[in-house]
């Protein structure tokens, strides 16, 4: 069976928010993914079918810089709505990403909005700006002129890829001491 691998990330402006928030923007994060695909590929115009994934959450990228992204492994198909059959995708296309982009990121910003109302986020002194409804509102304004891009990835080779991938990401640390060169006076050098 097809599978697909697909990387829902957050624009830098929603990332510094998640910064400051993680339990919370995470969570809304998978929540906003796992509904976005399910969305989409209920629809009849594109898969029709219930579908699955497993999702990987990523916090940095590897310059170490903050870059929260989920990486999710999709099967090409699902279960048909009335599940009485398997549902196969195209072989070469899951879902369209432009239109799982903007679902994505709609959802998102609902959950975002809700949890500020609901008084779940935190504003410390490099964010304080964003604290007032008005400042936050703008922001969220801001996010949803912005085209979110999930990212179509191709697939691994072979289950034995995804199995490796899964437990690379999920059973290590984020760095590896050949990556530390030179600690002198409290600063530490990577390569």
């Amino acid at each position: 069976m097809p599978y697909f691998h697909l990387v829902f990330t957050l624009p830098a402006p929603a990332a510094e928010v998640a910064f400051h928030n993680k339990a919370a923007v995470y969570r809304i994060l998978f929540r906003a993914a796992a509904e976005a695909l399910h969305t989409i590929a209920a629809d009849p115009r594109h898969l029709g079918a219930e579908i699955g994934a497993v999702a990987v959450l990523h916090t940095w990228g590897q310059n170490l810089h903050h870059h929260p992204h989920l990486h999710c492994i999709v099967p090409g198909g699902g279960l048909s709505l009335d599940h009485s059959r398997w549902v196969p995708c195209r072989p070469d296309f899951f879902l369209p990403v432009r239109t799982l982009s903007r679902c994505f990121r709609e959802i998102f910003l609902h959950q975002l909005q809700r949890a500020f109302e609901a008084g779940a986020l935190q504003f410390p002194p490099s964010i304080t700006e964003l604290a007032t409804p008005q400042a936050f509102t703008a922001r969220l304004a801001a996010l949803r002129q912005t085209e979110w891009v999930v990212f179509a990835k191709p697939p691994f080779a072979t289950p034995e890829h995804v199995r490796a991938y899964l437990g690379r990401y999920t059973h290590r640390v984020a760095i590896v001491n050949f990556r530390l060169v030179e600690l002198t006076d409290g600063t530490v050098s990577l390569t």
